[in-house]
């Protein structure tokens, strides 16, 4: 497949290194962004450790993620069209204020001893809205604020920004933890949203502008079935797209990042004789690898934008996976989850940034919005495939088992891609 062309009046000069920073307002955002996605994986290291000690239940750990991730099915069109239409700076201040609201929630729980299962499936359906309502309008603020030329260097570097907080997000997660409990930790992870609310509230970029009257006609049928269908049927006549978005589907279906709610099984499997620090240390490792892989990629200006690119990434990332579920030996563990890492961020950024280029600029948002229902959504059967499976033939088989039928199937994709560019 051919590589992404460049923006109309834009030459196709080579990639400079880390483009995107050498806007002072992206500067700003990644930093943000950032600690953002630090507070939220500080939110998933200490309440997934909590139910893990309180119920050990790998079927929980399956409902978590389905419960998690299906408003993501269910809204991230509307929520594209909400980006469209609105002031993206808004969408993502309420997106913030749902994430504060999730953690407070399991503050409240976990310091008056009172965690049920159902409060699991609430509170994380509230995070889930948080993600939908903010990534959709994070694409089309960094669009803005870069323009299209330096678009792919803003998405890998916003990618990577993200697993930053990932990275940092187990050790900060697990030192509050330690230092002042679950509950005292939570709500100091509330104050860590703040910085990205505050500058919203200042920067110029992510206004909308007016809407054409044929838009506002559109807008008012935005985001229900018969416009996701007709944004599908947009997706169709562009090649790269439908591959993209049926790539990040099938990959969310059959793994997504179902392991990592299982983590803390996977840690204590593995025999270490700290199994909560062995937790931290692989979640850590992924992060890792994804934050230094996106570093190399971006200083070198490497890989492209190219869909062939991106389906061989995701091939070679499903046997990282079924790697790490069937090892037994804990430090190779450890590097599956580094090397799967890099892979994850370098297959999804190219991903991303092929749909944002490719789509029509008017309907961005919704392409978006389709792109993360597929991305997203479909990891809430990842839950299935993974976690409620897990509780049947075990985790480890059904981890290796999904990354493999998703091996096949990347396979017949690019297979599939091939004979498209040849005829």
């Amino acid at each position: 497949m051919s590589e992404a062309p460049a923006p109309p009046g834009e030459s196709r000069d080579p990639p400079k290194s880390f483009a995107a920073l050498r806007h002072p307002q992206y500067r700003i955002y990644f930093i943000t962004t950032a600690l953002a996605m630090m507070a939220d994986n500080i939110e998933h290291v200490i309440s997934y450790w909590v139910l893990y000690q309180k119920f050990h239940s790998p079927t929980l750990a399956g409902i978590a993620i389905l419960t998690h991730w299906l408003p993501f099915l269910l809204f991230s069109v509307y929520s594209g069209a909400l980006a469209d239409r609105f002031d993206n700076r808004r969408i993502i201040q309420w997106a913030m204020l749902l994430y504060m609201a999730a953690s407070l929630g399991w503050a409240l729980l976990f310091l008056t001893d009172t965690t049920q299962q159902w409060h699991a499936v609430v509170l994380l359906t509230i995070h889930g809205i948080a993600g939908v309502l903010w990534i959709p309008a994070s694409q089309l603020l960094i669009h803005d604020i870069v323009g299209g030329k330096n678009l792919q260097s803003a998405v890998r570097l916003n990618a990577t920004s993200r697993q930053l907080g990932v990275l940092m997000g187990p050790a900060v997660g697990g030192a509050l933890m330690l230092m002042f409990g679950a509950a005292a930790g939570l709500i100091i992870n509330v104050m860590i949203y703040l910085p990205l609310i505050v500058w919203l509230s200042k920067t110029p970029h992510g206004q909308r502008k007016a809407r054409t009257a044929a838009e506002q006609k559109s807008d008012a049928r935005a985001g229900g079935l018969t416009d996701t269908l007709a944004t599908l049927r947009m997706a169709q006549g562009n090649r790269i797209l439908i591959s993209m978005i049926a790539l990040a589907g099938v990959s969310s279906f059959f793994v997504g990042n179902a392991f990592q709610a299982q983590m803390p099984e996977f840690a204590h499997d593995l025999g270490t004789e700290k199994a909560e620090f062995s937790y931290s240390v692989l979640l850590a490792a992924n992060a890792g690898g994804a934050f230094i892989g996106g570093m190399i990629l971006e200083a070198r200006g490497l890989l492209q934008a190219n869909a062939r690119t991106a389906i061989i990434l995701t091939i070679l990332w499903c046997i990282s996976i079924a790697g790490f579920a069937m090892t037994d030996n804990y430090p190779l563990a450890a590097v599956l989850m580094f090397v799967a890492g890099f892979l994850q961020l370098a297959y999804n950024s190219m991903a991303q940034t092929l749909v944002q280029i490719h789509a029509p600029p008017q309907l961005r948002g919704r392409m978006i919005g389709l792109y993360n229902m597929s991305n997203n959504g479909l990891r809430a059967f990842s839950g299935l495939t993974v976690g409620l499976l897990g509780a049947a033939i075990g985790i480890h088989w059904s981890l290796a088992l999904s990354a493999l039928v998703l091996m096949v199937i990347a396979g017949i994709l690019l297979a599939f891609s091939m004979r498209a560019e040849n005829r």
